[in-house]
């Protein structure tokens, strides 16, 4: 079923809305804790509110922002089975967590929203990310490292699922984004200064 114009922006603008509700933000606020882009590493995401708030609150955090990751990818699958259409629709879910229209276009590096698009996108390239990231973070307790040698995989492992050299592109330059946010984590890497 190949998506009508009209529905390819309805999923991307969808995605793109949903993406940008932070649930760093709106359940910090909610359960009384401080804005997590004001403390510790002042990135609206559910590593600095585990820090700043508690497991309950990450948890719930992480939750709110895999399913905005997650919703409108399977909302793709459902209306069409054009994979680049799927592709930008979870890339677009994506821009709105880093990019958010709510909150300024200032919002969180997008692992958890990243994980869960791909995960939609083909589940097996999805747990493939999801166990690297947990080796690399149960070996090295580094989040940020796992999650930029996760996301470096990723558009090989979208590659071998797909063979699409435009989706792989969509997923690299996804991939690419997330690891760009996470510069300062990079510089701290290699200045072995990285909590």
């Amino acid at each position: 079923m190949t998506a009508t114009t009209l529905t390819t922006i309805g999923l991307i603008v969808f995605a793109y809305l949903l993406g940008s509700i932070s649930s760093a933000i709106l359940l910090s606020k909610l359960m009384g804790f401080t804005d997590p882009r004001s403390e510790g590493s002042n990135n609206p995401g559910a590593t600095n509110v585990l820090r700043i708030a508690g497991k309950k609150a990450a948890f719930f955090t992480l939750v709110g922002d895999c399913l905005k990751g997650l919703i409108p990818v399977l909302m793709a699958h459902w209306l069409t089975d054009d994979y680049v259409v799927i592709a930008l629709t979870g890339f677009s879910a994506f821009l709105g967590h880093c990019f958010p229209l709510y909150f300024g276009f200032k919002g969180g590096k997008g692992v958890a929203t990243a994980i869960a698009v791909s995960v939609g996108y083909e589940w097996l390239a999805g747990a493939i990310i999801i166990a690297i990231w947990l080796l690399f973070a149960k070996v090295f307790k580094i989040s940020s490292l796992a999650a930029i040698v996760a996301f470096t995989v990723l558009p090989a492992l979208i590659y071998w699922q797909d063979a699409s050299w435009v989706t792989t592109g969509i997923f690299a330059l996804m991939s690419s984004i997330l690891i760009w946010r996470h510069k300062g984590n990079i510089q701290r890497l290699l200045q072995g200064t990285e909590a």
